[in-house]
């Protein structure tokens, strides 16, 4: 039986989740967590595992933090990411940091079970509609997205997340709503992708983002 930790900080999406996986006899779900120190805490403890499933966006620790964690102190452990986020960048870096497979979270019942069994087994999954949304994006050039140069400066999964919105003409105010963060968190989020980017503006910052491809061109 394949033991898998469930981690996913909304209650509702964790649970419907596991009502899924629990319709296959094949797999277990050995911890579940809301954050990713929770599944530190257990592996260090002696917990078992096969494999993690786990969101990117999460209090405390995100899932990319948590992969990369995982991989220095379990390497052994399996990690599948479960993610809303189709961006190249965060595919690219999730299998870059070790993660053997990224599924989005409108993924198919079968298709997760499939994912799963098939990581199990040695291999590695990039979900069918990521797959399809990758080939619409981009012309095949020869090069595959895991093999793009990595980007000078690396902004976080939250400054992405807040770039993403300031370039669609959100302000500070609403951002802070959104992400239920303060106002002076979002300001704080902008001025060090700037200080990152070496640009001088927001606007400035716009165009270096999508120049580096870190946002999807509206056009």
């Amino acid at each position: 039986m394949i033991q898998v930790i469930l981690v996913e900080d909304h209650n509702v999406v964790r649970n419907g989740i596991r009502l899924l996986l629990d319709t296959d006899s094949d797999i277990n779900i050995a911890f579940e967590a809301a954050q990713g120190k929770q599944v530190l805490d257990y592996l260090n403890s002696g917990g078992y595992a096969d494999m993690i499933l786990t969101d990117i966006n999460m209090p405390e620790m995100d899932g990319i933090s948590l992969l990369k964690e995982v991989k220095r102190t379990h390497p052994t452990v399996k990690i599948l990411m479960l993610s809303m986020h189709d961006h190249e960048l965060y595919i690219q870096k999730a299998f870059q940091k070790g993660a053997s497979g990224y599924l989005l979270k409108s993924v198919s019942t079968n298709e997760l079970i499939f994912a799963i069994k098939h990581i199990n087994n040695g291999g590695k999954y990039l979900g069918t509609e990521l797959t399809m949304n990758l080939l619409e994006r981009k012309p095949l050039t020869g090069r595959s997205f895991v093999e793009k140069e990595e980007l000078k400066v690396e902004f976080s999964i939250r400054e992405a997340e807040v770039l993403q919105l300031i370039a669609e003409g959100m302000t500070n105010l609403e951002m802070a709503d959104k992400l239920f963060v303060s106002k002076r968190t979002i300001e704080g989020y902008r001025q060090a992708m700037i200080e990152k980017s070496g640009v001088r503006n927001t606007a400035a910052l716009i165009r270096y983002a999508l120049l580096n491809g870190i946002l999807k061109s509206s056009s």
